[in-house]
């Protein structure tokens, strides 16, 4: 076994605990931090896999900004379902040990991959696409382009601002 089959386990074993933990635990917040790591897992097997362009969005959009906006929305509609409890030490010791799981996580990939030795050098001319090729290939229609999923991304953020809006005035 080498170290990107050891890897792909591990987030594959994170993926799957966590959803198995957003669909059963009784806490919406809950399942929105479980949902996070889904997603986070799955940012972390695209790095893996060399789709490190698909990971950083994975990471940005969803895991930044869906997630951020559906605690933001759960916490604004429903007041405070959770009870403070008295084990708070097993809390923090849980929270310590997964921080340490996943910025080893985290260090494994970079170690794989060799992102240290790729930032210090320069990429090459023939690798670099310029701002029209970019541009050509997100807002083109045809083969290969990504016009209709930057369209429905943007209609979807679209919609969770207006249901924001429509909940906060409600208020």
């Amino acid at each position: 076994m080498n170290a990107y089959n050891l890897m792909f386990i591990i987030l594959a074993v994170l993926v799957m605990c966590s959803s198995i933990a957003t669909v059963v635990t009784k806490s919406i917040v809950r399942a929105a931090t479980y949902l996070l790591f889904v997603l986070l897992g799955t940012a972390g097997l695209y790095f893996l896999l060399g789709y490190t362009f698909l990971g950083s969005v994975q990471i940005m959009v969803y895991a930044g900004g869906i997630i951020v906006l559906y605690v933001f929305s759960i916490l604004l509609t429903s007041g405070r379902q959770e009870e403070l409890s008295s084990s708070r030490r097993f809390k923090t010791i849980s929270a310590l040990l997964l921080s340490v799981i996943g910025c080893g996580v985290v260090g494994a990939i970079f170690w794989l991959h060799g992102f240290g030795n790729k930032i210090l050098q320069a990429p090459s001319e023939a690798d670099t696409p310029s701002m029209t090729q970019i541009g050509e290939n997100m807002l083109s229609g045809g083969r290969g382009g990504y016009l209709l999923p930057f369209e429905a991304v943007s209609v979807l953020l679209l919609a969770c601002i207006v249901a924001g809006l429509l909940i906060a005035r409600k208020r």
